[in-house]
């Protein structure tokens, strides 16, 4: 399988999706997808044809507004038709702006506001080891994610009790809807801070997928949790929305889809 082909054209059809639906966070999608592509190509225990098997691993959406680098993932994945992904945003749709209540197959949890998902994560973490089951559960959080308080909670309680199933990935892309993500809180040492709570630290290229790979099977081989900060780039794929925080927000039009089509090899 090919990771950076699935990569390329998922981010062709997050930019034509965006154009198409006006739906917004662009770039923060952009910087999640190599992330997303190791999980569910190479890491991940998920069955498309059986979303709810009691088996699986699980992968819970901190960041939820990037809710449509997710069902772009799924859809890729098998777990519906990548044509569903152009309701993304309409009126009662399953593909709602923040994952919701009705979302489609393979959404695993509501993520509307930040800083929730490490916390729902830990108990079902818990709850699974208690009962000796195999699931692992993975964690994606954006770096301005980490403002939120409950992040460090969770962070202690999942320390104390030794949760080995358990990885909390950070998408360090510098920035969020305000501004820079260190201007607005001090996050550095990122990794140190994650240590200092008692977790398995890994600090990498977020675009690396050998090294994501690598390191998302040494997490399994961990008798804690673990956090791998990745170090990415909001907009990554596309020159013109690389570290341009208006990508938060903006729409890209038809030209724009086009180019950042060639960009990504596509034509």
């Amino acid at each position: 399988m090919d990771i950076t082909a699935i990569s390329a054209q998922m981010r062709h059809t997050l930019c034509d999706v965006s154009s198409k639906t006006k739906t917004p966070h662009l770039g923060s999608c952009l910087s999640a997808i190599d992330i997303l592509s190791v999980l569910y190509w190479k890491i991940m225990r998920v069955d498309p044809q059986q979303p709810n098997a009691r088996d699986r691993d699980y992968f819970l959406l901190g960041k939820g507004h990037a809710a449509s680098a997710l069902y772009t993932t799924l859809a890729y994945r098998g777990f519906f038709d990548i044509d569903a992904l152009y309701e993304h945003g309409q009126t009662n749709s399953q593909f709602e702006e923040h994952p919701g209540v009705n979302a489609p197959a393979g959404v695993e949890t509501v993520s509307g506001s930040l800083g929730h998902a490490l916390s729902l994560a830990t108990g079902m973490a818990l709850s699974c080891k208690l009962q000796n089951m195999p699931n692992h559960f993975y964690v994606l959080m954006g770096d301005g994610e980490l403002n939120e308080g409950t992040v460090w909670e969770a962070a202690m309680f999942a320390a104390g009790k030794q949760l080995d199933n358990l990885v909390a990935i950070v998408d360090f892309n510098k920035l969020q809807g305000t501004g820079e993500s260190c201007q607005i809180m001090h996050l550095e040492p990122l990794e140190k801070k994650w240590a200092a709570f008692g977790w398995h630290t890994i600090r990498l290229d977020g675009h690396d997928t050998g090294a994501l790979e690598s390191a998302l099977k040494e997490a399994k081989l961990i008798s804690k949790p673990v956090c791998i900060v990745a170090d990415t780039v909001k907009g990554k794929g596309i020159s013109f929305m690389e570290n341009d925080n208006n990508w938060h927000y903006r729409i890209p039009n038809s030209d724009e889809v086009i180019m950042a089509k060639k960009e990504l090899g596509l034509q």
